[in-house]
């Protein structure tokens, strides 16, 4: 269920999404995404520049980020931003778990604000890509509009 705004506090946890993305599926966020770069399918090419092995791409991790998130606040809920930073490579296979904290709360221009900080561990617990997220949360108690207080005084 989609948290409201009150429900919210400052340090919560938000529940965690585990990944363990297949080669097959960094074939197909290739096409979907047009990154065709073969460190990312091809193997033996991946290798040939020093990789272990072919490697999740980045904007990969960064759409798991973001499933974390709205996956979260639900359908009510609106993702306002959205930024991550790629620390370290991660492998197909390997159970990838996304996390993230609430780090502030305000109401900015009658919108219910959350900020999050957010990460990506990989199997042996390294944080792989870090982030950030805002969004905007629905409110038990939202501020009546001065157009809506006209109307009801009529």
């Amino acid at each position: 269920m989609a948290p409201f705004w009150e429900d919210v506090e400052v340090g919560m946890e938000i529940p965690s999404l585990v990944k363990k993305p297949s080669s097959k599926e960094l074939v197909m966020w290739a096409g979907a995404s047009g990154d065709f770069y073969q460190i990312h399918y091809d193997k033996d090419f991946a290798t040939g520049t020093g990789l272990s092995g072919i490697i999740v791409h980045g904007a990969l991790k960064n759409s798991y980020l973001g499933q974390l998130v709205t996956d979260w606040i639900g359908p009510e809920g609106t993702l306002r931003k959205l930024s991550v930073s790629y620390r370290a490579m991660d492998y197909p296979n390997d159970n990838l778990t996304c996390k993230g904290k609430v780090t502030r709360k305000e109401v900015q221009r009658g919108q219910h604000l959350v900020e999050c900080n957010l990460w990506l561990e990989n199997g042996k617990g390294e944080k792989t890509t870090v982030g950030s997220a805002t969004v905007a949360l629905s409110s038990r108690h939202p501020r009546r509009s001065p157009r809506r207080r006209a109307a009801t005084k009529a």
